[in-house]
């Protein structure tokens, strides 16, 4: 007997069967994630999306609680014509290199030196990063008394040493600086432990090759932890010219922007024109600084996160 030619199945395979349960599976498994995703969104929307469109388009008004009237972009040409603008776009860009500059410099330095073989590196740990924690009005208002030409604590020190000094905060030629190193000690300690962690990362492989072939605690520093800490390098740069770009409680604490105008970096600009009640002139000005800040950062993000990868 032959064996009858089997015809073409008249109903679906196992292998077709088993498609509509997985593919449930799956669709079921997809949308577990995404589920997770709502609480984050909502916030961002509330806190960031609906806030910066309403900032848009009421920088194009003139408004007040109760009403706004239209007025196209002449609210960002009286705010590019203030008087000030340049001055203030120039500390805000000093402001921002020199805090970032030295964050990133004393926050290596700081790093290595409480990733070594101290006792009390724990401690000191704390004691570094304990200004970080301490509320920015606060520091302000305590170093504006410690500056004080006459009784401030500075000064006082200073005399012992022979030294006389100076109206930080009065003299148009210190009050910035003197704001930026106050803002260098309270931020150092955020990037000493973001150094920390990057140090700790690296294979201990690596210092061992280079006891091995004789190098000395320089040569660990520039060959190994120099190097392979870049990512934390990257991450303090971009967070801290952020903050310098966007700086104002501390600047605002200090000096208010004086003496005169001397101190003035664009977001205290932005403040006195609130407090003067243009409101969407002031709106512009934010407005402004968002682009401006996105303008640099966009790109400098872009250019280290390139030598990240190349490192």
């Amino acid at each position: 007997m032959t064996k009858q030619q089997a015809g073409p199945r008249s109903g679906p395979g196992p292998a077709l069967e088993g498609r509509p349960a997985r593919a449930d599976r799956r669709r079921r498994h997809a949308a577990y994630p995404y589920a997770l995703y709502l609480p984050a969104t909502v916030v961002y929307l509330v806190i960031f999306a609906v806030p910066t469109v309403m900032a848009f388009y009421f920088a194009l008004t003139r408004w007040t609680l109760f009403d706004s009237t239209f007025v196209g972009l002449q609210n960002f040409r009286d705010f590019l014509a203030e008087q000030n603008l340049r001055i203030g776009f120039q500390n805000t860009i000093f402001y921002a290199v020199v805090t970032s500059g030295l964050k990133v410099v004393l926050g290596l330095l700081l790093s290595v030196l409480l990733t070594s073989k101290l006792r009390l590196r724990g401690f000191l740990r704390s004691v570094v990063f304990f200004p970080v924690l301490v509320s920015t009005v606060a520091v302000g208002i305590t170093f504006s008394v410690l500056l004080k030409p006459d009784t401030g604590l500075v000064n006082r020190v200073l005399a012992l040493a022979g030294i006389d000094g100076g109206d930080w905060l009065g003299d148009a030629t210190t009050a910035l600086l003197s704001v930026a190193l106050v803002d260098v000690w309270k931020g150092v300690g955020l990037a000493t432990v973001i150094y920390i962690a990057g140090i700790l990362s690296i294979p201990r492989d690596y210092y061992q090759a280079v006891a091995v072939d004789g190098g000395n605690a320089w040569h660990r520093f520039r060959h190994v932890t120099l190097p392979l800490s870049w990512p934390a390098t990257y991450s303090v740069i971009i967070l801290s010219f952020i903050g310098g770009l966007r700086s104002f409680d501390l600047i605002w604490t200090m000096t208010r922007g004086g003496p005169g105008f001397t101190s003035d970096t664009i977001a205290s600009i932005i403040y006195k024109q609130y407090q003067a009640g243009f409101f969407g002139l002031s709106t512009a000005g934010n407005v402004l600084l968002f682009l401006v800040v996105s303008a640099i950062i966009v790109p400098l993000t872009w250019f280290l996160g390139k030598r990240q990868v190349a490192v």
